[in-house]
C-alpha cells in the first residue's frame, strides 16, 4: 500500500495561526450574514460558534483524512465515507446541535421579546430530528460553509503546485545554460592552448569571473541589470581578445540601466550564439553588432552577426534547442505577455531582437 501524508508541509506555528485566523473569519462572516436580517449579531455569533466545531471537523476530515484512501487507490472506501459525511453524519450532527443548543436559545430569546413558544421546538425529539425541512436546512448550511472552504484550499494547492512546477522548469532551463556555456568555453580554451597562445591566461581569468557569476550570483529570481550587462561586456571583451582583427565588433548602449532588475542570463545566450555560429565558424573577417537600449521600462536588445558560408547544421540545431529555445521558454515563464523575441535567419546574417518590459517580471 502506498503511503500518504496528511500534508507535504510541516505543521509550523505560522500555519496553525493562519488556520485559526481563517476559521475566525468564517465565524464572523457567517454570523454577519445570518444576523443581518434579524439585527441581532450577538445571537448570531453565539449560534454560529456552536456550529463551528462541526464545520472544522468536517473540513479537516474531507481535506486531510479522506484523501489517504484516494491516494492509496481505495476508491470505494473514499467515496463511501465522503457520501456518508456529506449526506448523513454532518447534517445529523448539525441537526442535533440545533435541537440541543441553538433552538432552545432562540426559543428563550423569542419569549423574552414577548412571543409565544416557537413552533420549531414543539414535538418529540425524534419528530424534530427527522423533520425533512429542518434536515435539508442543516444539510445546506453545513455543506455550504465547508465546501467553500474546500474550494479555497483546492485553489491554493493548485496554485502552489503550479508555482512549484514553473520554478522547477525554470531551474532546469537555467541549469542548462551553465554546462552549455562551459562546454563551449572549454572548446575555445582547447583551441588556444594547442597553439600556445599568450592570450590564454587572460581569457581564463575572464571566464572564471563569468562562471563565478553564473554559479554563485544567478541563483536568484532577479539581478541588477547593470551587473548582468557588466558580465555581458566581460564576455564580449574575451571574444574580442580571442579573435583580434578578424572580428569587427560593435557594442552600443543607450539609456540608463541603473535601478532596473532583470532575470539573470537572458541576454548572454543571444550573444554567445552570435560568436559561436557567426564568428568561430566563419573563415576570414566576421562581424557582430550588439545594441542595448533602455527607455522607460522597456529594454530592447538586438544582436546581429555575419554567417559562415557553411554552417555545421548539427551543431546549429543543437544550440538552437539549448540556447535560443531556452531563452524563449524562460521568457514565457518570467515575462508572460511582457516580452517579444524576433529571429531573422537570412542567408548572410542572423539577427535576434529581444524586447522586455522590465516592470512585468513574474516573481515565483
Amino acid at each position: 500500500m502506498n503511503s500518504y501524508r496528511f500534508s507535504e508541509k510541516q505543521i509550523s506555528t505560522g500555519r496553525i495561526v493562519s488556520h485559526i485566523v481563517f476559521w475566525m473569519v468564517v465565524w464572523l462572516f457567517t454570523s454577519f450574514v445570518y444576523g443581518y436580517n434579524k439585527q441581532d449579531f450577538r445571537m448570531a455569533l453565539e449560534n454560529n460558534l456552536s456550529f463551528l466545531p462541526i464545520h472544522i471537523f468536517y473540513f479537516y476530515t474531507v481535506s486531510y483524512f479522506l484523501p489517504r484512501f484516494l491516494f492509496n487507490k481505495q476508491y470505494f472506501i473514499f467515496f463511501a465515507l465522503l457520501l456518508l459525511c456529506v449526506f448523513f453524519l454532518v447534517p445529523l450532527f448539525t441537526r442535533l446541535m440545533d435541537i440541543m443548543v441553538v433552538e432552545p436559545k432562540l426559543d428563550a430569546y423569542l419569549k423574552s421579546k414577548g412571543y409565544s413558544r416557537w413552533d420549531k421546538v414543539t414535538g418529540t425529539f425524534w419528530e424534530r430530528l427527522t423533520n425533512t425541512d429542518a434536515y435539508l436546512s442543516a444539510f445546506k448550511g453545513a455543506n455550504l460553509v465547508v465546501w467553500v472552504a474546500i474550494a479555497i484550499r483546492s485553489f491554493k494547492l493548485w496554485y502552489e503546485r503550479h508555482h512549484a512546477a514553473l520554478q522547477a522548469e525554470l531551474d532546469f532551463l537555467k541549469g542548462q545554460i551553465h554546462p552549455h556555456f562551459l562546454f563551449n568555453t572549454l572548446n575555445n580554451l582547447y583551441a588556444l592552448t594547442l597553439s600556445n597562445s599568450p592570450k590564454s591566461p587572460n581569457i581564463v581569468m575572464g571566464l572564471s569571473e563569468i562562471l563565478r557569476y553564473m554559479l554563485y550570483e544567478c541563483n536568484v529570481e532577479h539581478v541588477d541589470l547593470k551587473k548582468d550587462v557588466e558580465v555581458l561586456e566581460s564576455y564580449i571583451l574575451i571574444e574580442k581578445i580571442r579573435y583580434e582583427d578578424r572580428l569587427d565588433l560593435s557594442f552600443t548602449k543607450t539609456g540608463e540601466i541603473n535601478g532596473y532588475q532583470i532575470a539573470p542570463l537572458l541576454l548572454l545566450p543571444l550573444v554567445e550564439n552570435a560568436f559561436k555560429h557567426g564568428v568561430s565558424e566563419k573563415v576570414g573577417e566576421a562581424w557582430v553588432n550588439i545594441d542595448l537600449s533602455v527607455k522607460g521600462n522597456l529594454l530592447k536588445f538586438k544582436v546581429a552577426n555575419s554567417k559562415a558560408e557553411k554552417i555545421d547544421q548539427t551543431a546549429a540545431k543543437h544550440y538552437g534547442k539549448i540556447g535560443l529555445e531556452n531563452v524563449r521558454k524562460r521568457l514565457q515563464i518570467i515575462y508572460p505577455k511582457a516580452h517579444e523575441i524576433k529571429i531573422f535567419d537570412e542567408e548572410e546574417l542572423f539577427v535576434a531582437i529581444l524586447e522586455i518590459n522590465l516592470d512585468k517580471m513574474i516573481k515565483l
